[in-house]
């Protein structure tokens, strides 16, 4: 079993990842902000570090004694990101670059990193995408994420620190809060659980990957301690939802009537992303997924318990 540090482990999929690892039976550190006060994992016996990942100084002493790092934070969401690149820039970017030198300095001997499979690869001809077709993001988080991958490939090469990139699709459920507007799924059942209209930009044909978070955290930590072929994952479902599907899905679960208002269809979003996971499977085997319609009712169960 492994020392981990779970840089982000906090946060939504963070978290999730956390209650994996220490299911596994690994030593957990934490190092989040904690803004608002409450654990978001569920394991016992997690140690928590509260700090900011701004201060290079609290994350070199979080890293001091830590076998692998899981860096799952993020300064930026993709509409800040796109409001604000270089924001982006000089947070998430040049600060990962400082944490993975910190990192090697520390002795680490592995990173595992969220980037992402819904917009790296940008508008691909190939369906479903494998992790050999050439990254063409548009948005400016999605090459940020592109941007860290390769200074993590730097780092292999000049400093032996290994590292694997885990391009995860759309993930949803549990945790996932609909204030800091990324996630389509907790953002319309949120709307929907306050009777207001769930807002379309652009229209309903778009296709997605979606993922259920425990599922995603599993595939993920499924890796640890095994020999590893590629430094880059797709994690996902494998299969493609519309957002008419998906709009479906929820008046299904919800029971409830479900109005659209249609906005202008972003410059930056692709109109299709699904990923080809083979690669993972024919390491890893195949994950035993919570399909869509289940996670998206296990999703309203725990937003429903959130706000009584």
């Amino acid at each position: 079993m492994a020392r981990c540090l779970v840089v982000g482990g906090n946060g939504f999929l963070g978290s999730h990842v956390v209650d994996e690892l220490a299911a596994l039976g690994h030593e957990v550190t934490v190092f989040d902000r904690f803004s608002g006060g409450a654990d978001s994992f569920s394991a016992a016996g997690v140690r928590r570090v509260a700090g900011d990942f701004l201060d290079g100084e609290a994350l070199r002493a979080a890293l001091v004694g830590q076998e692998l790092l899981f860096h799952f934070l993020s300064t930026t969401t993709p509409a800040t990101a796109d409001a604000d690149p270089s924001t982006d820039i000089r947070t998430n970017i040049a600060l990962s670059v400082e944490l993975f030198a910190a990192a090697a300095d520390a002795g680490v001997t592995r990173v595992y990193f969220a980037s992402t499979g819904g917009a790296i690869y940008g508008d691909q001809l190939v369906d479903p995408i494998p992790e050999s077709a050439v990254p063409l993001p548009v948005s400016p988080y999605a090459i940020g994420k592109q941007a860290i991958e390769g200074y993590l490939r730097y780092f292999q090469r000049t400093r032996g620190l290994e590292s694997i990139s885990f391009r995860i699709s759309n993930p949803y459920g549990p945790r996932q809060h609909p204030g800091k507007k990324q996630g389509v799924i907790p953002i319309f059942l949120q709307r929907v659980a306050e009777g207001l209209p769930l807002t379309i930009l652009g229209d309903t044909t778009m296709v997605r990957d979606y993922i259920f978070a425990p599922d995603a955290a599993r595939m993920i930590t499924a890796t640890v301690g095994r020999p590893a072929a590629s430094p880059v994952y797709n994690i996902g479902s494998g299969h493609g939802a519309s957002l008419d599907e998906l709009i479906g899905l929820i008046r299904s679960v919800t029971g409830r009537t479900v109005d659209l208002e249609l906005g202008e269809r972003p410059s930056t979003f692709v109109q299709r992303s699904v990923l080809d996971v083979g690669r993972y499977t024919a390491e890893f085997g195949a994950p035993d997924l919570v399909p869509l319609d289940e996670g998206i009712a296990l999703t309203w169960q725990a937003m429903s318990g959130r706000a009584s």
